[in-house]
């Protein structure tokens, strides 16, 4: 029974069997790959005997029309015509149901197949690390997922079973016509040889040229996602002409490379064509004198000329399949250097689950680099207490961001060890620390669903009651009472349809659902009017509430609350202690404070042209 919209397909595939950790390597991964029909082998096997058959039936024609033309020319019998004509009639209903189931079952093992490959490569790159993400653009990772498995699915079923067909077309005909006359045989077989040295000589520049045109069409891509996903910016600076020129251009690069591709695969075509014309011309020259001579009947020429347009078909066929392949051949690497993709933070083989915490932090001589050029982070120590808020303050560039980004593994220090309750890090689960830590970031996230799955999104088996009380922790519910449809208002893409402040206290909303021991806090009223500043404010300090919380701060109103303050620069840790403290040690964390809130250090209304936490400027200009 086909998948339903309440029983939707899954694969039987396994998935660890797709995407297992496998060296990335120049040859295509053939056996792995069709390792995809494995799952339907049922299902191909009745296409491709029904497509056998089918073919089988279709090399009786030829005979069958050979017999016609020779009662009718010479015999004048009209009750054998009579029955090879229906004879022909049942050969076309027996190929037209062949086709047909051939035809159903392709499409529907090719549908599948599509379907595996998607979620195979989606479920590899949702679990990769941020490192990955850091080198790739998305649109080229959808450009993977769309054209190219179109790609791979197409050479799966589509072309074996044109290449089986063309095969028995092939051999059944030379078996024939050889049978019928060894020497006009010898016409059609030289094709082989001249076809195989032009399947070669074309083949390797197609695969090239089509590899670039999937690169070219995935640089496209990239261009319409980041348009599109930023089409606020786009609209402000009045420049949809810009982004329609960029899309030009980069889908011109596209088009030339696949015009390029349609020239080489015509040119191969039509040089195919030639040689398989060629042949039957020489069959029609060398068997025409026969039939002149007496020696070869008018039935079995005309038998043995279809027979040769089947030979030449096929054979320019399977020559064309050859070029597919190795067109695709680009497609293919391309799928499987994702699947192939190894996680830069590797879960260890041994890991543990992180048993319910309390929350305990301890960065114990940690250096850390994006680059193996320079640290970003170096030498670091820091010992965070349960229910401690500590905030990080400093530069730009300081390593507060690369600091919080270490605790729920995003990144594995280069040196020394994070533990959190005496757990390192790398000993323990992801998805069991994860659970533990909760995010909320300057750049609120939200889905393009509703309100209600948005928030359920912190924890997806919370009850109504759970995600009404969260909202109203947070601060959101009047607000959501406000909207036309409540919690079931779809908030557009990237909560388009919210203000700033109702989208952070949808995101606060999230993280009290789940409930964290450990909260990351990326300055998350930096970007917000005094208003919505003062709700969002309130739904953190709610939140905060008996939780080892991290702050990054760039405005230091917001972090006077909190137990410890961090100041770094340069990847180190400068000062440390409470804001009183670090006022009385008269360092760069006073110089700071006194630049944001004292008037007669630098005046506001020049501070507030520098942009939002640009410390290294600040400084600077108080040195």
């Amino acid at each position: 029974m086909p998948p339903t919209m309440q029983e939707p397909y899954t694969s039987p595939i396994s998935a660890e069997t797709l995407i297992a950790p496998a060296r990335v390597s120049r040859e295509v991964p053939w056996r792995r790959l069709f390792g995809y029909l494995r799952p339907h082998a049922g299902r191909m096997a009745v296409a491709l005997v029904s497509l056998a058959i089918s073919s089988a039936v279709g090399l009786v024609f030829p005979l069958l029309i050979g017999r016609t033309v020779t009662d009718m020319l010479a015999q004048g019998d009209v009750a054998q015509l009579d029955r090879l004509v229906l004879g022909l009639l049942a050969l076309f209903a027996i190929m037209s149901v062949t086709s047909f189931i051939s035809g159903y079952f392709l499409g529907v093992t090719g549908e599948k197949i599509v379907y595996e490959l998607r979620t195979s490569l989606y479920e590899r790159l949702i679990t990769l690390e941020l490192a990955f993400f850091s080198q790739r653009r998305v649109g080229e990772l959808v450009s993977r997922l769309s054209n190219d498995v179109t790609l791979v699915r197409t050479m799966l079923t589509t072309n074996i079973t044109t290449l089986l067909s063309s095969f028995i077309s092939v051999v059944g005909s030379v078996v024939i016509v050889f049978t019928l006359n060894p020497a006009l045989t010898g016409f059609i077989l030289v094709l082989i040889p001249a076809l195989m040295v032009v399947a070669i000589a074309f083949g390797r520049p197609l695969e090239r040229m089509a590899t670039r045109v999937q690169d070219q069409l995935a640089n496209a891509t990239v261009v319409v996602e980041e348009g599109l996903s930023g089409v606020r910016v786009v609209k402000s600076f009045d420049r949809e002409a810009y982004e329609v020129q960029r899309y030009r251009r980069d889908l011109g690069y596209s088009t030339g490379s696949a015009i390029r591709v349609i020239a080489a695969r015509s040119a191969f075509g039509s040089l195919m064509a030639f040689l398989g014309f060629g042949a039957i011309a020489a069959i029609l020259w060398f068997g025409g004198r026969q039939v002149i001579a007496g020696t070869m009947t008018v039935g079995m020429i005309t038998s043995f000329l279809i027979y040769g347009f089947i030979i030449a078909a096929g054979l320019g066929s399977l020559a064309g399949l050859y070029g597919q392949f190795r067109e695709t051949t680009g497609a293919i690497k391309r799928v499987f250097e994702i699947l192939d993709t190894l996680p830069t933070v590797p879960e260890a083989p041994n890991a543990v689950p992180l048993p319910p915490i309390d929350g305990r932090i301890r960065f114990h001589d940690v250096s850390f680099g994006y680059v193996a050029e320079g640290h970003v982070l170096r030498r670091v120590t820091l010992d965070i207490v349960p229910g401690e808020i500590v905030a990080l303050v400093g530069p730009s560039g300081a390593g507060k961001s690369t600091l919080c980004n270490l605790i729920p593994r995003f990144y594995d220090p280069d040196q020394g060890t994070v533990t959190i309750d005496g757990y390192d890090l790398r000993a323990v689960t992801k998805s069991s620390l994860r659970s533990q830590v909760g995010l909320v970031p300057q750049e609120t996230m939200l889905f393009g669903g509703t309100v209600r799955e948005n928030i359920l999104y912190g924890r997806l088996d919370a009850t109504e009651d759970e995600v009404v009380a969260a909202a109203k922790a947070a601060y959101a519910h009047d607000f959501v009472l406000e909207l036309p449809k409540g919690y079931d208002t779809v908030v557009g893409e990237r909560g388009m349809n919210l203000s700033g402040g109702q989208r952070q206290r949808i995101a606060i909303a999230r993280a009290i659902l789940k409930d964290p021991a450990i909260l990351l806090l990326d300055e998350a009223t930096s970007s917000l009017d005094s208003e919505s500043e003062h709700y969002v404010q309130a739904a953190l300090d709610r939140l905060m509430h008996g939780r080892t919380t991290v702050i990054i701060a760039h405005r230091l109103s917001t972090i006077q609350s909190a137990h410890r303050v961090v100041v770094l620069d340069h990847g180190e840790i400068v000062e440390i202690g409470t804001h009183e403290e670090l006022l009385g040690l008269n360092g760069m964390y006073a110089r700071l404070y006194h630049m944001q809130f004292s008037r007669d250090v630098y005046d506001t209304e020049v501070v507030d042209l520098w942009p939002e936490g640009d410390w290294a400027v600040m400084i600077d200009a108080l040195r």
